[in-house]
C-alpha cells in the first residue's frame, strides 16, 4: 500500500513531543551521537571548503532531518540507531537518488539566499554580535547597542518568516523521495499540502517547543539564582540545547508518521519503481 495522506487532530502536536521524548530515552547516546556526528562532519567542511562550506552546509541538512527520520524509525521497530544511516538514502536506485540530491540543492540555494537576505536588512548583525559575543563581558554595552539597531529586528523578523515559509514545503519533502518514490516537484507539494492540512497540529506542536524552551529557561535561572550561581545557568543551557535539538530531529518521523501512514519498517527497495509498503507499526 503506498503511502496515503492523512488527518491528524490538533492534539497530535503537543504527543508528538512526548512520543519523541520517549523515543529519545530508549536511546539517548546513539540519539545524540548522531548529531554530534553530523555538527562535526558540518565543520570539517566549512573548515575544508570556506568558499563553499556555507552551501554545502546548508545543503545538507535535508539529509540530517531524513537520517534521523530512518533513525527513528528504526528505533521504533527496535532496531539500531547509528551514523551510516544518514547515507542510507543515497544508497536507492538512482531515480530516488537524484531527486534527493537535487532537492538538497535546491534547499541549499534558497536557505542560502534567505540567510544573505536577512544580513543584508539588518547590515550583517549576526556576523557582528558573534564577534562581540567572542569579546566576553568586557562587550556587554556595544552588544546591548546592536541589538538596539533598527534592522536587527527586522532582519530577524524577516529570517524568521522566510525561514518558516521555507521549511513548509521541505519538512516531509526527503522522506517523501526516500519511502515514497516521488519526484522533487510532486514531494514539495505533497509536504506542503500535509503540513496544511494539519496545521492545527503543527500550531500544537510549536507552541508545545515554545513552552518547553521558555518553561526550562526559567526554571535554571530562577533556580541558580536562588544559589547565586547565575552564570550557570549559561553553563547548563548547552547540554540542554543539544538535548532538546536532538528530541527535535526525533520528533519528525511522527509528523510524517501521522501525516502519511508511517514509514517502512525497511529501507526503500532499489530494485522497483513504485513507493514502498509503508509498515503499518510505522504509523501512530
Amino acid at each position: 500500500m503506498p503511502l496515503q495522506l492523512k488527518s491528524a487532530d490538533a492534539g497530535r502536536g503537543m504527543r508528538w513531543l512526548v512520543d519523541a521524548f520517549r523515543l529519545f530515552a530508549r536511546k539517548p547516546l546513539a540519539f545524540t551521537l548522531l548529531l554530534l556526528v553530523f555538527f562535526f562532519l558540518a565543520a570539517l567542511v566549512a573548515a575544508l571548503l570556506p568558499l563553499v562550506g556555507s552551501l554545502l552546509q546548508l545543503m545538507t541538512l535535508p539529509l540530517l532531518s531524513l537520517g534521523f527520520m530512518v533513525a527513528s524509525q528504526s528505533a521504533l521497530l527496535g532496531g539500531p540507531v547509528h551514523p551510516g544511516q544518514f547515507v542510507e538514502p543515497l544508497r536507492a536506485d538512482p531515480a530516488r537518488r537524484r531527486s534527493l540530491l537535487l532537492l538538497c540543492l535546491l534547499y541549499g540555494v534558497l536557505a542560502l539566499a534567505v540567510l544573505q537576505l536577512s544580513a543584508w536588512v539588518s547590515d550583517d548583525a549576526m556576523m557582528r554580535l558573534q564577534q562581540l559575543m567572542a569579546e566576553g563581558e568586557k562587550a556587554r554595552p556595544r552588544i546591548d547597542a546592536l541589538l538596539a539597531e533598527p534592522g536587527v529586528s527586522a532582519g530577524a523578523m524577516l529570517l524568521l518568516g522566510l525561514g518558516t515559509l521555507l521549511s513548509i514545503p521541505f519538512w516531509h519533502a526527503p522522506a517523501l523521495v526516500h519511502w515514497g518514490g516521488q519526484g522533487v516537484g510532486q514531494a514539495l507539494f505533497s509536504s506542503t499540502l500535509a503540513v496544511w492540512r494539519n496545521k492545527a497540529a503543527f500550531l500544537g506542536y510549536f507552541l508545545g517547543w515554545t513552552l518547553l524552551v521558555l518553561a526550562f529557561g526559567l526554571a535554571s535561572a530562577l533556580l541558580f539564582g536562588l544559589f547565586g550561581a547565575g552564570q550557570l545557568a549559561t553553563v547548563v543551557a548547552v547540554p540542554a540545547g543539544l538535548v532538546f535539538s536532538t528530541v527535535f530531529y526525533v520528533s519528525l518521523i511522527f509528523t510524517f508518521n501521522d501525516s502519511f501512514g508511517g514509514a517502512p519498517a525497511a529501507p526503500a527497495d532499489s530494485t522497483t519503481d513504485g513507493p514502498p509498503d509503508p509498515d503499518p507499526q510505522g504509523g501512530r
